[in-house]
């Protein structure tokens, strides 16, 4: 049994729920337990898009450094790579993929956060990487996700000076997709995914594989992932409803196969 992380599911959206008050701080039973939660919604054929929630309150506040003030090299050596193993969990997730943020998303939450395709934010949230100010650097995806989504010199700013930009400078350098009042996060979460939930699910899951994979190679081997998921849809019922439907002049009505 979950403690502190739950998986809700409703009307094709998987909501991981996280929930261990004051602010969600992501211990080392957190963070298994998110990663058995982004599992559970991959392999999930119920579960069409993904939304990761803190609550109406905090997203997460980041790690709980109470656990890092013991922790020698040697125990973080074999922590580590568990800590960003439990984002990859979430970043893998073959579907679309929304952080709904409110109150603070700091640290680890803002790692987690970048794990996700789309972060929609609450217009008094704040966001950050202020590991420097613990003599750290992000450990958890903070230093690669956050370059790639906004650039080089503007995640130096970030990861080098700890500050914490609002909602305003988020959406503006790309950080936040979507502004909302924190008591309308969720629903414009939901409401970004929601046309996905009747999407061709194999189709997304490869145009999602093929942009993040494609990230991390160059050109040539980027438009080759590419081509052969490209082919591979042939194979499936949605490209045959999709291409036929197309030609009928009617809206197609995808069943994920």
């Amino acid at each position: 049994m979950s403690d502190f992380v739950k998986l809700e599911i409703g009307d094709g959206i998987g909501t991981i729920r996280l929930q261990r008050p004051p602010m969600n701080a992501l211990n080392t039973q957190v963070q298994e337990e998110l990663r058995e939660a982004a599992t559970a919604a991959a392999a999930s054929d119920e579960v069409r898009a993904v939304i990761v929630y803190g609550g109406e309150k905090v997203f997460a506040a980041g790690a709980d450094i109470t656990e890092f003030t013991t922790t020698t090299f040697q125990q973080m050596t074999v922590r580590a790579r568990a800590l960003s193993g439990a984002f990859d969990a979430v970043a893998r997730i073959p579907k679309p993929v929304v952080a709904a943020i409110t109150g603070y998303a700091l640290g680890g939450g803002c790692e987690l956060a970048l794990a996700c395709d789309w972060r929609v934010v609450a217009d008094d949230a704040k966001l950050g990487q202020p590991e420097i100010k613990l003599g750290l650097i992000p450990g958890a995806g903070g230093t690669q996700r956050l370059a790639r989504l906004i650039g080089p010199a503007r995640a130096k700013d970030l990861v080098f000076s700890g500050r914490m930009v609002d909602a305003d400078e988020a959406l503006r350098i790309g950080l936040a997709d979507r502004i909302a009042p924190a008591a309308d996060v969720y629903a414009t979460a939901a409401e970004l995914v929601r046309p996905y939930v009747q999407g061709p699910a194999l189709a997304l899951r490869a145009a999602k594989e093929a942009i993040d994979g494609g990230l991390g190679v160059d050109l040539a081997s980027g438009l080759a992932l590419e081509s052969h998921l490209f082919a591979g849809l042939f194979a499936t019922d949605d490209r045959v409803e999709g291409t036929t439907a197309f030609v009928e002049k009617r809206k197609p009505g995808f069943t994920g196969r």
